[in-house]
């Protein structure tokens, strides 16, 4: 609507033109061409204060819809009926899906637990107190039995060990000292028995001499002073030996004086020779190295810390010694045999299927673990179950062996049951 300026309004017209505009602002606004229903021709003129001549507002009157147009309320319908199959779908859809990802129950004579891979865990410790030199390995580094890890610093044992090789030669010197002694006593003992058979024969002499005396006496040949004086050197001629005879026996007792010199001797060098092996021993010690095939878990100290006897340097896990703890129920744990069979699925890898044995069954009931997820809701007490990998299996896949991953144990209680095809042993080739 146009109003020139100074044009005569008609109220009671541009109240019902207010009303109508009204009520347009309801409707849809008209596409291209469309006339809009409820308009007409202007009904006249009317002039205002000014006297100009303006457009009379029409009134709009209610037209019927033209015939072959659908209304708006079947095409809500429609929408509604197609929102209702599609949400039908939906859920009909999830249903199968989560009917799909239920696992598949297990036949008699079968039992299953959730459990998680572990593995036996050594620390590398230091045998002496002392300082970290160097750590070789990181975290999650595999090693294998045998290879130097750390070492630690060995300067005051290396001073040791010069200490005690010094002693050592020492100790060969003092036995060298001992026995050239036991030869010199051996010397002198010889020099005395043959003084000993000097003075036998000097003895043997003067026997024979008195021997023939006493005739001459007989005989007036000879007086008892010649008498007497061979008599007095017999008993010369007997102390004499007796003498030669106890310098043999001192020279026994040196020889037996210097020999025990000589033993004395020889253990200082086999205590030398034994304080140089303990403190190699320790050198040998300072260099750690691992205990078996396995993988690094932490760095528990750093190099340029100090340690005390027995500080842990390193953890890692044995590789070889791989097994699941899992938890059953009474009714299942009293079914289960040392060396059962039992299938292995990690959820990680799921298409996987690992075989293991079972080792240990616990004597005890205990309170089921929090972090353990039981059949029933909350089995109060159940029995701890460890199932091992074989050691070969483990030391072909020892690279690929991780601890601490969640799975599935089936555990097969009756001997004669056989094992469901998803259940078949499958391993990456």
């Amino acid at each position: 609507m146009r109003i020139d300026d100074g044009a005569t309004v008609n109220p009671a017209a541009l109240g019902r033109l207010t009303m109508a505009t009204a009520r347009e602002g309801d409707r849809q606004p008209p596409r291209a061409g469309q006339r809009v229903e409820g308009s007409g021709p202007p009904a006249g003129e009317t002039k205002v204060a000014t006297g100009r001549p303006v457009e009379q507002a029409a009134v709009p009157t209610p037209k019927k819809p033209q015939a072959g147009r659908p209304k708006r309320g079947w095409g809500r319908a429609v929408r509604r009926w197609l929102l209702g199959i599609a949400l039908v779908l939906i859920a009909g859809l999830a249903w199968l899906l989560w009917i799909a990802a239920q696992p598949e129950k297990l036949p008699e004579g079968f039992a299953s637990s959730n459990g998680r891979i572990e593995a036996t865990e050594i620390d590398v410790d230091t045998k002496l107190a002392g300082r970290i030199a160097d750590i070789l390995v990181d975290e999650a580094d595999f090693v294998t039995a045998n290879q130097v890890v750390a070492r630690m610093d060995t300067a005051n044992l290396e001073a040791q060990l010069r200490e005690a090789q010094a002693k050592h030669r020492e100790a060969k010197s003092g036995v060298e000292s001992a026995k050239s002694t036991v030869a010199q006593r051996q010397s002198e003992k010889a020099a005395a028995q043959s003084k000993v058979r000097q003075r036998e024969a000097e003895y043997d002499l003067a026997t024979k001499n008195l021997a023939r005396g006493q005739e001459l006496v007989k005989t007036g040949a000879m007086s008892k002073e010649d008498l007497d004086t061979r008599r007095s050197a017999l008993y010369s001629a007997q102390a004499a030996v007796d003498s030669a005879k106890a310098d043999v026996a001192a020279a026994d007792a040196a020889i037996a004086t210097a020999k025990s010199f000589v033993i004395t001797a020889e253990q200082h060098v086999e205590a030398a020779q034994a304080t140089i092996e303990r403190v190699r021993a320790d050198l040998n010690d300072s260099v750690l190295k691992a205990p078996r095939d396995g993988r690094v878990q932490y760095r528990v100290s750093q190099p340029g810390e100090v340690l005390y006897g027995g500080g842990k340097v390193l953890n890692m896990v044995d590789l070889a010694d791989v097994y699941m703890t899992f938890f059953l129920p009474t009714d299942w744990a009293g079914r289960v045999r040392i060396g059962a069979d039992v299938r292995l699925v990690l959820d990680a890898l799921p298409q996987f299927v690992i075989p293991a044995k079972v080792t240990f069954v616990a004597d005890v009931a205990q309170f089921t673990p929090k972090t353990v997820e039981t059949a029933v809701e909350r089995q109060k007490l159940t029995f701890r179950i460890k199932a091992h990998i074989a050691p070969d299996l483990l030391k072909k896949y020892i690279h690929d062996v991780k601890t601490g991953l969640p799975g599935v144990a089936y555990v097969q209680l009756d001997p004669q049951a056989k094992w469901p095809d998803r259940l078949q042993v499958r391993l990456p080739q």
